[in-house]
Formats: C-alpha cells, sequence, structure tokens
C-alpha cells in the first residue's frame, strides 16, 4: 500500500519541469536586479570620487603653497597657545577678604553719589475691577 507522500509526489511529478522553469527565471531577474543596484553603486561611488577630484585639483591643488602656509600657521600658533598657558592652579577663596569689601563699599558711595539715592516711589493703589453686562458699559471716544 503506498503513503499518502507516495501518492502526492505521483500526481504532481509532471509539474516539476513548470517549478524549475520558474526558479531559473526567478534567479535570473535577482540577478539582473543584482547587476542594476551594483552598476548603481559604481555610479554613484564614481560620481564622488569624481567630484572629490575636481574638488582637489580646482581648488587645493593650484594653491598647495596657501594651503601648506596656512596649515604651519595653525600648528605655530597651537604650539604657542600651549606653551603660554598659565601651568598655576588660581586659588579663590570662598569669603571676600576685607580690602575688597572696602572696595566694593567705596564703589557703592561712588554710585550713589553720581546718580542719587535709590528712593522707591509710592505707587497710587490700583482700580478695583467689577466686571459689568456689556449693555451696562460705558464706551468713550478720545478725540485728540
Amino acid at each position: 500500500m503506498k503513503t499518502p507522500r507516495e501518492i502526492l509526489f505521483q500526481r504532481h511529478q509532471n509539474i516539476e519541469p513548470k517549478l524549475d522553469a520558474i526558479r531559473e527565471s526567478t534567479v535570473a531577474a535577482l540577478r539582473d536586479r543584482r547587476g542594476v543596484n551594483d552598476a548603481h553603486g559604481r555610479w554613484l561611488q564614481n560620481a564622488v570620487t569624481m567630484i572629490w577630484h575636481g574638488f582637489w585639483h580646482e581648488l587645493v591643488w593650484p594653491c598647495r603653497r596657501i594651503w601648506a602656509g596656512l596649515a604651519v600657521t595653525w600648528v605655530v600658533i597651537l604650539a604657542v597657545n600651549f606653551s603660554i598657558q598659565d601651568k598655576s592652579e588660581i586659588i579663590t577663596e570662598k569669603s571676600p577678604t576685607p580690602e575688597m569689601i572696602m572696595a566694593w563699599r567705596q564703589q557703592e558711595r561712588l554710585l550713589v553719589e553720581l546718580i542719587g539715592p535709590n528712593e522707591t516711589h509710592a505707587a497710587a493703589p490700583p482700580k478695583p475691577f467689577s466686571p459689568r453686562p456689556s449693555s451696562e458699559r460705558r464706551f468713550e471716544i478720545s478725540t485728540v
């Protein structure tokens, strides 16, 4: 007696060449598509290379002595900057010294002499706001 699997294999054995043809066409289409993607990638890489090459030959190469001079100048500036930096630690005190307090008070006195004392003026109390219906509001028209 045949198993169900053998029966199915016998029944679909004549379809096998058609499935092989479909598989071959699918694989060929994928190969073509990958070739297109590779060509696009190569084109993009060539375009970037051409742009960089054009940039180099148009802007950098004709002025190579100037660029070299600028590079040397920056190296010298950085070297001088690092050599001049003060390596000592700055010690700051948390409380101001008596001399600093006297200087601040003197500056404060000079400021008061120049602009006068800081006087606060009493402001008029604000008018109370009482909402009214819109029919009772008074409209004032000012003519200037």
